[in-house]
């Protein structure tokens, strides 16, 4: 009996002994082919950049491919629908923003739900909104441009990348906030919405850093604030809205990286370690100052924190705006 007993134990042991190392072979075996990185916005924007770098240094730090894939529609609901409905095995990753994890949500009935459908695996970088009017208004200041809307109602409108994005939840802030009259027009992304105001057919757009910077550069508009609290270093001229002539004024939006609820925990520990060694590099910090991106690189606990406070910061922003989808 005694030898009975001793082989049982054996025997436990190297059951327990496996399952210990069960977690370590996943770990070790994932990526075993291409991973997609999905984004709910077209090319070209912020988001869809930070995703770009990431997909970059994981193919190299991984060695399998990451792709990028944008699926744009419904305010990026598509796209996250589609990866919460996707199989939970590390292999179709979201890079999503704060716009459509933690205000979609709280303004328009989906499909999904940002805490029970996904698991954060990190915060990659948060940045503020540049607040860019066409060159024909004859506005240099926040305070100018309020005066010269106030002065003119019914003449002006501001542009958003989509209804229920942070750009518009922005505008439709900045205008309540400011007692002025601006009729809203929602693009399909930024990208469309820079090109109208461009052309001067819309007057007002929030937008990323790298999506009007160049822009004023060339003359083709003008920057009149940043909805952060404290100046861009990249811009430092340009001063923050809240001290231009809507004092307490401020959104910030974010990009994370997540994956479907039920991918195993080495998976996104692995995914979580690489991101934030990505964001540690200086060669991403670099590429995020050129757009405007303050790096973050949290770990998964906090990603979670952020995501469940920003839901209840931007419902009540949302009610207090009275915002709708359209």
């Amino acid at each position: 009996m005694a030898q009975l007993s001793r082989r049982s134990l054996l025997v436990v042991g190297a059951v327990s002994a496996g399952s210990l190392a069960l977690p370590l072979r996943a770990q070790s075996a994932w990526p075993a082919r291409s991973v997609k990185i999905v984004v709910p916005f077209a090319a070209g924007g912020n988001t869809d950049s930070i995703a770009r770098l990431l997909a970059e240094r994981f193919t190299q730090t991984l060695g399998q491919p990451f792709v990028v894939e944008n699926r744009v529609g419904a305010g990026g609901g598509l796209a996250i629908d589609f990866v919460s409905k996707s199989a939970p095995d590390g292999y179709t990753l979201l890079v999503g923003a704060m716009a459509n994890l933690a205000i979609l949500p709280v303004i328009n009935k989906v499909s999904f739900d940002p805490i029970r459908d996904f698991i954060p695996i990190s915060n990659i970088g948060s940045n503020p909104f540049v607040l860019g009017i066409h060159r024909s208004v004859p506005a240099t200041t926040v305070q100018e441009f309020i005066d010269h809307v106030r002065k003119n109602p019914g003449k002006f409108n501001y542009a958003s990348g989509g209804s229920g994005s942070v750009s518009h939840l922005s505008g439709a802030l900045f205008v309540k906030r400011a007692g002025i009259e601006m009729a809203h027009v929602s693009y399909k992304g930024g990208s469309q919405a820079v090109v109208d105001l461009l052309a001067g057919n819309v007057q007002m757009y929030f937008g990323n850093f790298s999506e009007l910077v160049p822009h004023a550069n060339g003359g083709q508009i003008r920057l009149i604030g940043v909805s952060s609290d404290q100046r861009v270093p990249q811009i430092p001229n340009v001063p923050t809205i809240s001290e231009s002539g809507l004092p307490g004024f401020r959104t910030i939006t974010w990009n994370g990286l997540l994956a479907p609820a039920g991918t195993p925990q080495a998976i996104i520990d692995r995914a979580a370690a690489v991101a934030r060694e990505v964001v540690a590099s200086e060669g991403a910090r670099a590429r995020f100052a050129q757009i405007g991106v303050d790096p973050i690189g949290s770990t998964p606990a906090e990603f979670a924190a952020t995501l469940r406070a920003d839901l209840q910061t931007w419902a009540e922003a949302a009610k207090i705006a009275n915002l709708k989808m359209e």
